[in-house]
């Protein structure tokens, strides 16, 4: 089992050093690979970056306890994130051309600046790009965290590892790709990763059914005497509007993903000549795939595992693949896992430099030295934030999905269907997005709703108002 999860890292590692010599040594190559990247790629490395050690450890952690009515997480997110793309993503990838763009930052600000046709420029809307920035580093960094967390829970099971070896490995293993090809090498890694990941996957759904196939019920039988409700459709204790608005939240959820730097970026570095829709064909087949098997080995888990006093039901996974799978297979389960954070974090770490390279000062840094320290920096916090963090993977990653596409997404939304904004109207849609986003998480208020569907519509009113009511247009102008 170690061998076989050494061997795939070893394989990652390799792929990811060798795309220093098709790099060009640029700051620009480094944090955008050139904006020439072919659409299978962009697509294959997009998603792995969405499906992160969420996916692995939270969903299906998520779907052991809930039972089918999780698969509407998936139709809402899924569903969301189609409608999101298809507003934004082909405006994306044409501002993303500009020469002066290489970060998330850089990409609003200049869209924001083009649409006023000559009415605003660079410098006036400083004070937004570095409020991009700073938002882009926190968010990110405790994204990042709560991905080297959950590589943790796979190796602690399967290996017997403390939660700090695992981190540190993939921080090791991240840090040295990134520094040698920047985004080109995270992408690269992320192809690979995302075949392992669904392979992973796969194996682990088949092992599962060949382990019940010996009881005289099918497998289905046997999930709808799991527990109470446990195949129910909705959630057994929601009423119909409710559970609408479950489905709702979850798939603002999904729209969440146009506010995500670390995905957006991604979708910058398409070729020109090629499509957004050549893109998203290899992008939406893996998804649905795999999220989809990522439901059904949750639901299998459930059989296979039993409930007990104090099971973590985020380590169901690495349990199954412990006590289903030959050591080999074992070993391509902890690797898949590992990819999946591992695709993440290197992308959020890279996400967070070109913030804190290009968006924080007046001139951005043209150093590549400096900007790979700062990814060596950037990745170090997140280690000891990840060290030092006891809440769940799955709270972690939707608090930080959450907060960044309440903060974002409007604005890009806006912005892509073609209304203009001043600096202070996008200032004020991120803060009330994000405050929204807070106050509905800490009072719990309306609890089945992902409040990310709050943040989001909060964000959209005030774009809106300000843009609709002149007296206050007048004073976001001011």
């Amino acid at each position: 089992m170690l061998t076989t999860f050494l061997g795939f890292l070893l394989l990652f590692f390799l792929i990811g050093v060798s795309s220093y010599f098709f790099s060009r040594k640029t700051t620009s190559d480094y944090l955008v690979a050139g904006k020439s990247v072919s659409p299978a790629l962009v697509g294959l490395s997009a998603i792995a970056t969405n499906n992160s050690g969420f996916m692995f450890i939270g969903m299906i952690g998520a779907t052991y306890t809930m039972g089918l009515s999780s698969i509407w997480l998936m139709i809402g997110w899924i569903f969301g994130d189609f409608i999101a793309q298809k507003l934004a993503v082909k405006q994306i990838q044409r501002h993303a051309q500009a020469d002066t763009v290489h970060s998330f930052g850089g990409l609003i600000v200049h869209w924001l600046v083009r649409d006023s046709e000559g009415k605003t420029s660079m410098t006036q809307v400083f004070r937004l790009r570095q409020l991009i920035g700073v938002l882009t580093l926190v968010f990110l960094v405790v994204y990042a965290a709560a991905q080297l967390k959950a590589g943790t829970k796979a190796t602690q099971v399967l290996l017997g590892w403390s939660p700090e070896t695992g981190i540190y490995l993939a921080a090791m293993i991240i840090f040295v790709y990134s520094l040698m090809g920047g985004l080109r090498a995270s992408i690269w890694t992320d192809v690979a990763q995302s075949i392992v990941m669904l392979f992973g996957m796969a194996s682990l759904a088949i092992f599962g059914i060949l382990s019940l196939m010996s009881s005289e019920q099918s497998v289905w039988e046997q999930l709808a005497n799991a527990a109470p409700h446990y195949m129910n459709w909705l959630p057994s204790d929601m009423t119909s509007t409710a559970a609408i608005l479950f489905v709702i939240g979850w798939i603002f959820g999904g729209m969440g993903v146009i506010g995500q730097p670390q995905i957006v970026i991604r979708f910058m570095t398409l070729h020109p000549e090629r499509t957004p829709g050549e893109m998203q064909a290899y992008y939406y087949a893996w998804f649905v795939t795999f999220y989809s098997l990522t439901v059904f080995v949750g639901l299998l888990s459930r059989l296979l595992i039993p409930v007990t006093a104090g099971f973590d039901a985020e380590t169901a996974l690495p349990t199954l693949a412990t006590e289903l799978m030959p050591k080999i297979f074992a070993g391509l389960i902890l690797a898949a896992l590992f990819a999946a954070t591992m695709s993440t974090v290197d992308s959020l770490v890279l996400s967070c430099s070109a913030a804190l390279t290009r968006d924080l000062t007046r001139k951005p840094s043209q150093s590549l030295y400096f900007t790979k320290f700062a990814t060596f920096t950037i990745l170090v916090v997140a280690v000891l934030i990840a060290i030092s963090n006891n809440q769940t993977v799955f709270k972690m990653v939707l608090d930080a999905w959450g907060l960044l596409g309440s903060a974002f997404g409007p604005l890009i939304i806006w912005l892509s269907i073609g209304k203009r904004v001043t600096q202070n109207q996008a200032i004020l849609m991120i803060l009330s997005g994000i405050a929204a986003f807070v106050l509905f998480s800490y009072f719990d208020w309306m609890a089945e709703v992902y409040p990310v569907a709050f943040g989001m519509l909060t964000g959209l009113i005030v774009a809106f108002l300000t843009s609709a009511v002149p007296s206050l247009q007048k004073q976001a102008s001011n």
